[in-house]
C-alpha cells in the first residue's frame, strides 16, 4: 500500500483528492493531512509518507517554503498548483510532476503511474527546481533528464543535439556522452526552443551554436562540431537558411 500525505489550505480540495484517490487508486491510502505551511512541516516531522501532494501557494507561505524546513526529502512530491506559467516552466525543467487545479483524474493516475514504475530520490530535482522558482530573470541553465535507471541534471550549454528514437528522446553532448531520455523530442522541443535550439528535421532538433556548416547537396544537411550530420527537411530548408543567415 502507497502511503500518502496531503498539504493543501483548502479543505474541500483536500477533500475531492482524498475522493479521487479512493475511486481511482486504491492501491494509495491517506495517512494524514495538513492545512499549511507550518502544521503540514510539523507533521513530516513525525510521519514520512511515500507520496506527498503539496499545495504551491498556502495563506501561511508557499510549498518550497515548507520543503526548505525539512532536512531531507526522501519521498515523492507531486505539486498541486494553479496555472502560473512560470511556476509550470520551472516544473518541466526539473522534470518533477505537478497537477493543475482543479485536479484531472486521468493527470492524477499518470502521475501515479509514473510513481509506481520509477521511485527514486529526487532531491537534485528539488534543488533545480526551487533554483528555477527563486531566479525569476535568470535563464535556465540546467535540466533535469529521467534516464532507464537514474535521473540526471545536465548543463543545457552542454547539449549538442537531440534525436527522436519514436517515444524516446536520445541526448548527444559536447564530450561526446549520449543519453537515452523518456520523453518524446517534442517535449524537450518546447522547452529548449527558446534557448537557442532549432528543430530542422521530424527527427532532430539541434543547438544552433553547434553548427559548423549547412551542406546543400544530397538534400541538404548540417554538420555539427562534432562531425555528426543532420539532416535537413524538405520543408524546414526556408526556415533554416532564414536562421542560419540570422546567427
Amino acid at each position: 500500500m502507497i502511503q500518502a500525505i496531503i498539504i493543501d489550505d483548502i479543505e474541500q480540495a483536500r477533500s475531492t483528492l482524498k475522493l479521487d484517490l479512493a475511486n481511482y487508486a486504491p492501491d494509495v491510502k491517506v495517512i494524514a493531512e495538513a492545512g499549511g505551511v507550518v502544521e503540514g512541516a510539523k507533521l513530516l516531522k513525525d510521519c514520512q509518507p511515500d507520496i506527498l501532494f503539496l499545495d504551491v501557494q498556502m495563506q501561511d507561505g508557499s510549498g518550497f517554503d515548507l520543503l526548505d524546513l525539512l532536512p531531507e526529502i526522501s519521498f515523492k512530491i507531486i505539486f498541486i498548483t494553479a496555472s502560473d506559467a512560470h511556476a509550470i516552466t520551472a516544473f518541466r525543467y526539473a522534470a518533477i510532476d505537478y497537477l493543475l487545479k482543479p485536479v484531472d483524474p486521468d493527470e492524477l493516475m499518470n502521475a501515479l503511474d509514473r510513481f509506481r514504475k520509477q521511485q527514486l530520490n529526487e532531491n537534485d530535482q528539488y534543488r533545480l527546481l526551487n533554483e528555477s522558482l527563486k531566479n525569476h530573470q535568470r535563464p535556465h541553465e540546467r535540466l533535469a533528464l529521467h534516464s532507464q535507471d537514474k535521473i540526471n541534471i545536465v548543463n543545457i550549454a552542454d547539449i549538442l543535439r537531440c534525436e527522436s528514437q519514436v517515444n524516446y528522446t536520445e541526448f548527444y553532448f559536447v564530450n561526446e556522452r549520449k543519453m537515452l531520455v523518456s520523453k518524446t523530442l517534442k517535449e524537450f522541443e518546447d522547452l529548449l526552443s527558446e534557448l537557442g535550439f532549432y528543430r530542422v528535421h521530424q527527427s532532430h532538433l539541434i543547438n544552433t551554436k553547434f553548427i559548423k556548416e549547412y551542406v546543400k547537396i544530397d538534400g541538404g544537411h548540417l554538420v555539427m562540431s562534432d562531425g555528426s550530420l543532420v539532416p535537413v527537411s524538405t520543408r524546414k530548408k526556408p526556415e533554416v537558411m532564414r536562421m542560419l543567415e540570422s546567427l
